[in-house]
């Protein structure tokens, strides 16, 4: 349930609706707005006294949340989400932000050199796995704790703000420690208790969708973080299973305006997991950003014939700034453009 208060309630007029809320045995959130502040009713159970609400000073009106996710919906609030990272890379406004990186971080050499080409190129966010659940026991899973010193590193020496995945709930903490976006990555979606720990944590989140999620499913997976207090949350779509064996996935590009429609949350696309073919990452990318999408992850990799992760889908650096001069074109042309480049640690073009 969502209480809309006027648009010249004062401080005392909100306060007072949130707490009759909490009085009512529910929590409150203020949903500050461009024109207006809501209240968010949150632990809504059916039997919610809607008149005790609607004659408080200062309330407009009293509109129940029909969607079965509630904070991440635009009923719930229509402005949209900016998530602002430390380096300034802002992801869900105007800008298209691009991520790339490595699928993993695999030597001091291999991150520094990459981070360094892809700040030069463009890029503002550097991706790369320290901890990698993989489908094989047998493949590289990682470097751990030095491949997080690693990253940030990388942070330190380019500016560029560092994402890279947590795996488990014990293991956010620790992500956090050294990363400024902790990502949720596919195969963990619906892992409840980790979703919990780190919407707790204080960090943005990036949530990939599932392998075989439905949109719905991906939003009700983002409404555990936001019910932890992290509004700071990033969608990605990344590709789902299909019937065809020509790429890797199926890059969803139809959920990138579906999910624009239902959320204020920022959504990007992965059209490295979403295609696994080198050669449909530039072309799908492309169609990533026409149709919408806030920002890229894309897998670069100094060599990726050499690379212990997915070197399959990785672009060579090159290929990266070929992309990133076309995708430049593309926002342009949609009234958008890409989060300015870095051209020295902590500082911005």
């Amino acid at each position: 349930m969502l209480v809309v208060m006027n648009h010249n309630a004062g401080n005392e007029d909100i306060d007072r609706v949130v707490e009759t809320i909490r009085e009512m045995g529910y929590e409150a959130r203020p949903i500050p707005g461009r024109q207006r502040t809501s209240v968010g009713l949150i632990g809504n159970d059916g039997r919610v006294d809607a008149g005790r609400l609607e004659g408080l000073p200062g309330v407009r009106e009293v509109i129940p949340v029909t969607k079965p996710y509630k904070q991440v919906s635009r009923e719930w609030k229509e402005d949209d989400t900016v998530v602002t990272l430390p380096n300034g890379t802002a992801i869900g406004g105007p800008e298209v932000a691009l991520f790339a990186g490595p699928c993993a971080v695999e030597s001091e050499e291999q991150i520094l050199g990459i981070a360094r080409r892809l700040r030069d190129a463009g890029a503002t966010v550097l991706r790369g796995g320290a901890f990698k659940p993989r489908t094989s026991p047998y493949s590289f899973q990682g470097l751990g704790l030095e491949g997080l010193k690693l990253l940030a590193r990388a942070r330190e020496e380019t500016g560029l703000a560092v994402i890279t995945e947590a795996i488990d709930p014990e293991g956010v903490d620790l992500v956090a420690e050294y990363a400024d976006v902790i990502q949720i990555g596919a195969r963990n979606m619906q892992n409840y208790p980790l979703l919990r720990r780190a919407g707790r944590v204080g960090k943005p989140v990036l949530l990939k969708r599932g392998m075989s999620a439905t949109i719905n499913e991906l939003l009700l997976a983002a409404e555990y973080l936001l019910a932890e207090g992290n509004d700071q949350v990033i969608l990605c779509e990344r590709g789902v299973r299909s019937f065809d064996t020509h790429t890797r996935n199926l890059l969803d590009l139809t959920a990138i305006p579906v999910v624009k429609s239902l959320s204020h949350l920022p959504i990007i696309a992965d059209p490295s997991h979403g295609t696994g073919v080198r050669a449909k990452v530039i072309p799908m990318a492309r169609a990533a950003v026409a149709a919408g999408a806030d920002g890229l992850i894309v897998e670069v990799h100094p060599d990726p014939t050499r690379a212990l992760s997915d070197g399959a889908q990785s672009l060579y650096p090159e290929q990266f700034e070929e992309l990133v001069g076309q995708i430049e074109v593309i926002a342009r042309a949609i009234g958008r453009s890409l989060v300015p480049a870095l051209h020295a640690a902590g500082s911005r073009g």
